[in-house]
Parts: structure tokens; C-alpha cells; sequence
């Protein structure tokens, strides 16, 4: 398994993928795919995809950005899916080392998330909860 940039031709898997996360929202094909080709040419954004050969089992989408508190850079995880066959392999993990090294290799201080359906496999990882989540919907 590679992990590796997502290309404009994974779009298809990745939109795949991302309906199966969304639990709040429904990911519209066209809007996803402006959105996609917008992010691939983004500096500050990541989307990082696990490639088996056959096919995308996983991917991340991540970002750098400033903040006051850190001094500086900081790297944000917004989304992290894997397929529910290909958990428990390694996948979520290695998505995970490679947007640290990202991130870290930019200057973060730190990598933060949000999440509420997969702490364990964040504690597992070393990250420890820190901040509870506030959201409002339009």
C-alpha cells in the first residue's frame, strides 16, 4: 500500500469514500468535484489518498493554517475515512503519519481533530482529547 497526493483522476473513489463518512450532510457529486479540484491546487490543503493497487481504501483531508495560540502553523485533520474493510490494517494510520510529516515538515506545532466516532484509534495513535466540538449549522 502507497499513500500518496490524490490526483485528479481519484476523484471517483474519493467521492465514494466520502459519502460513506458524511453522516450530517449529503455530498452532492457536483459540488464535491469543484471542491476536490479546488483542494488538490490548494498549498494549504492536503488530501492524501492510500492506493493498494486496485483500489483507494482510505483517504484524509487535512490543512495547515495560523493561529494565534500556536504561533504559528498548525495542522488541522478535517476528514479521515476508511473503508470498513480495510480497518484494523494499517491504513488510518499510515494516512495519519504521512499528514503529520506534512504538517510537522511545515512548521506545526501540532496536528489537532475533531471526532466523535473514532476516538480509540486517535488515543491509539498518541493524540489525547483536548477541546470539546461546538458546531452550527446554517
Amino acid at each position: 500500500m502507497t499513500i500518496r497526493r490524490a490526483r485528479p483522476d481519484d476523484v471517483d473513489q474519493v467521492f465514494v469514500l466520502a459519502t460513506e463518512l458524511a453522516t450530517s450532510f449529503e455530498v452532492r457529486r457536483e459540488e464535491f468535484v469543484r471542491t476536490f479540484d479546488t483542494l488538490l491546487q490548494q498549498d494549504s490543503a492536503l488530501v492524501l489518498v492510500a492506493d493498494n493497487g486496485e483500489f483507494l481504501p482510505g483517504y484524509l483531508l487535512g490543512f495547515r493554517h495560523l493561529a494565534f495560540f500556536a504561533n504559528g502553523p498548525i495542522g488541522w485533520v478535517e476528514e479521515l475515512m476508511v473503508s470498513p474493510a480495510a480497518r484494523r490494517t494499517g491504513v488510518g494510520a499510515a494516512l495519519m503519519a504521512e499528514f503529520e510529516s506534512w504538517a510537522y515538515g511545515h512548521g506545526s506545532a501540532l496536528v489537532a481533530l475533531a471526532t466523535r466516532r473514532a476516538a480509540p484509534f486517535y488515543q491509539a495513535l498518541g493524540y489525547e482529547e483536548s477541546a470539546t466540538y461546538f458546531r452550527k449549522l446554517r
